[in-house]
């Protein structure tokens, strides 16, 4: 493929991918034995929106951000006000998430908990997030569930499924036309003998029984070891029910590791489905594109910085497979020569293309060298480090 094809390829594929990120990224995360502080990271949703603004205006491919509607809103932070502070800097509010795990009556369950007024309860937090969304301007709210047992005969495992399929298919017909409804599933954590929703199979069943505007989130994290992620991706774009991605990376389990660092060829492969499948269909495929990532060690601006950059890498090199050969060698059975469709594409150098890209956007060549050159985490780190005494916040100090 001569530099111009190439070129010509790889701004296409960059100019239709918009990553969103989370609001949680950018505040002080944990594990469960204990909290890691970073001087810098976001007190508020406001230094949130200011973070993400950041990452955005150095990539050009952030212009949402995930919010968590009991950690970002409040009777003084209120939806509206949120989202006109969010485009006042260049932004939108993305994805709506709803809480149900952490508060103490969800400690046997939300939607399918055994008392019926925890779940009417989980149900109407639902209800209301679905209403944030519509102020906020947003159509997709997220679901996540922790719910599951940690020994066998704790509960009834078949009627907390029938408690799910009437949870969603309520929160279904709560939403406006252009809202989608995305459920996430994941194997294990926080229950360690069954998970509610425990697999991509288990979610699209429910998704099938909710409605038209249900599809299922696929997390790349939420998996056994070795699955093959990418067969999932497939089925699920042939079945019409994939909604979008929370993208990570990990070794062992949910390490929320950046996206890439363990596996970039799987994140390839990723995008080379979805790229597919959408030449096949003769249009684009319209998913949402979510980081799920809360760093401890790394500072927050620049991991989201790290993983946006490289997630542009990735999905460039995905858009350079030469389908038509693929295709060509596949139905021949040209076994190696059909795989080195995809080698060749992941081995082509495309960041001189992303470059190009980036200066024809007004973007810097390099966004983590210019905001490291910026000062930003220095200056941002010293604020709130000043906020933070004044309102009386007892933090340890990491800042340097």
């Amino acid at each position: 493929m001569n530099e111009a094809k190439l070129n010509e390829r790889v701004f296409q594929a960059l100019d239709r991918l918009d990553i969103e990120l989370p609001s949680w990224g950018f505040a002080d995360t944990g594990t469960r034995f204990g909290k890691f502080y970073q001087e810098a990271a976001a007190i508020d949703i406001y230094d949130k929106i200011a973070d993400a603004a950041t990452v955005h205006q150095l990539t050009g491919a952030a212009s949402k951000m995930a919010v968590h509607v009991l950690w970002d809103f409040s009777s003084e932070n209120t939806p509206s006000k949120v989202s006109a502070v969010a485009a006042e800097a260049g932004i939108r509010i993305g994805s709506i998430n709803p809480n149900l795990f952490q508060d103490a009556h969800y400690k046997l369950g939300s939607f399918a908990h055994p008392d019926g007024q925890v779940r009417q309860q989980a149900l109407d937090h639902c209800l209301d997030s679905i209403n944030i969304a519509k102020e906020c301007g947003s159509r997709v709210i997220s679901l996540w569930f922790a719910d599951g047992t940690n020994y066998p005969g704790q509960d009834d495992i078949r009627r907390r499924k029938r408690c799910f399929e009437e949870g969603l298919q309520a929160c279904h017909q709560a939403l406006s036309p252009e809202q989608t409804l995305l459920i996430e599933y994941k194997p294990f954590e926080p229950a360690f003998y069954h998970t509610d929703i425990a697999d991509w199979g288990m979610a699209l069943n429910l998704a099938q029984k909710t409605g038209a505007q249900a599809k299922v989130l696929v997390d790349t994290g939420h998996h056994y070891s070795s699955q093959n992620i990418e067969q999932i991706v497939a089925w699920l774009l042939d079945e019409g029910r994939l909604g979008g991605f929370h993208f990570n990376d990990r070794k062992y389990a949910d390490d929320d590791l950046t996206l890439g660092s363990i596996d970039p060829y799987q994140v390839f492969r990723i995008f080379a489905e979805i790229q597919a499948f959408g030449a096949d269909q003769g249009h684009r495929v319209e998913l949402d594109y979510m980081i799920d990532q809360s760093h401890n060690l790394k500072p927050k601006i620049p991991a989201m910085i790290q993983t946006v950059a490289w997630a542009q890498e990735l999905y460039a090199k995905a858009c350079l497979i030469d389908l038509e050969q693929l295709r060509f060698h596949q139905r021949r059975g040209q076994i190696i020569e059909a795989e080195q469709c995809y080698q060749r594409a992941f081995m082509t150098d495309v960041l001189p293309a992303l470059v190009a890209w980036r200066q024809a956007k007004g973007l810097p060549d390099k966004p983590l060298e210019a905001f490291e050159q910026s000062g930003i985490l220095q200056q941002r780190g010293r604020e709130r480090h000043e906020r933070r005494l004044a309102m009386g916040i007892s933090q340890q100090s990491s800042y340097a």
